[in-house]
């Protein structure tokens, strides 16, 4: 824990035994010994530098593609939506800009401001539920886009409150994948983008979030996709496949409109929802010999 006579030096909001459930998209998680709510990019740094060197962190933006279980998480989550939410056009030439957006901008957001400022190429963002710091970490795509592909630099940060720029170069990055430097952390990107034309852009998000609320269950509480989709093939096709569209453990389902998606129908835990992964990847692997890798981040006791 913290020694007490630090916290008061903070701009950020400290809680004790904070419910997670309240921040997933799933609505599940136990308790997190502390949640730390920044003020900003200088406040976060003052937090970490006063933390133990062996805290164990958790870092979340809309709690979206994570399972905290339902003993909670031993440590402090630091969480990113509302606090790291600064976008900015950084610089530019008759071509081309760069945004530099922070960790906690929604990429729904990314994808907005890029449009409104005749950018082109960031719309697949649209459909991402989550932030940008999320996104960074796991290189999510939509819609045929993925992040990384138009990443022109990081920015990261440590333990000791460091803050680093580091090139795309610097990182292993795959299909829903990314290794970083070893106790480094996302918190902003800078994305370069071809000039276009904005109408067009705008028109492009409107019909992806059609197309969006149309396959998926936006509905119910989920994750977004719980699995990887493996070569050549589709994960929602082999769950789907295998039957188990509309199959429940307790409150979790698979959803009946996309296979791909594990919803909580009101009542779920964490421990049910990771029962029915399991399940699935059992259910798939017996039927079609292909093992699901899940793209959801499980964490806690």
């Amino acid at each position: 824990m913290m020694a007490a006579q630090n916290i008061s030096a903070l701009r950020g909001t400290l809680l004790q035994n904070e419910v997670l459930a309240r921040h997933t998209s799933w609505r599940v998680g136990g308790p997190a010994q502390s949640f730390y709510a920044p003020a900003d990019l200088a406040d976060l740094a003052e937090f970490l530098q006063q933390l133990p060197a062996d805290e164990p962190l958790l870092w979340i933006g809309l709690g979206s593609n994570l399972l905290v279980r339902d003993g909670g998480f031993k440590g402090t989550v630091l969480a990113l939506s509302g606090a790291l939410s600064q976008m900015q056009l950084v610089d530019g030439n008759l071509d081309s800009k760069t945004v530099r957006a922070e960790a906690g901008v929604t990429c729904a957001k990314v994808a907005r401001f890029c449009a409104q400022h005749d950018l082109i190429g960031a719309e697949f963002f649209a459909g991402i539920p989550g932030t940008l710091g999320g996104a960074l970490a796991m290189n999510a795509g939509a819609f045929g886009g993925e992040t990384w592909h138009i990443v022109q630099q990081v920015e990261t940060i440590d333990r000791r409150g460091t803050i680093r720029h580091r090139p795309p170069a610097d990182f292993d990055v795959g299909y829903r994948h990314v290794r970083a430097a070893q106790g480094e952390w996302f918190v902003a990107g800078h994305l370069q983008l071809p000039k276009g034309d904005g109408t067009a852009s705008r028109a492009r998000i409107k019909e992806l979030l059609d197309k969006r609320n149309q396959s998926q269950p936006t509905q119910w509480p989920s994750c977004g996709s719980v699995f990887r989709n493996p070569p050549n093939d589709f994960a929602g096709r082999l769950v789907e496949a295998s039957g188990l569209k509309g199959f429940c453990i307790g409150g979790a389902c698979v959803s009946e409109k996309h296979a791909n998606f594990i919803v909580n129908t009101g009542n779920a835990t964490a421990a049910q929802i990771e029962q029915l992964i399991a399940h699935v990847q059992a259910t798939v692997a017996q039927k079609f010999h292909v093992k699901l890798t899940p793209e959801v981040h499980v964490v806690g006791e």
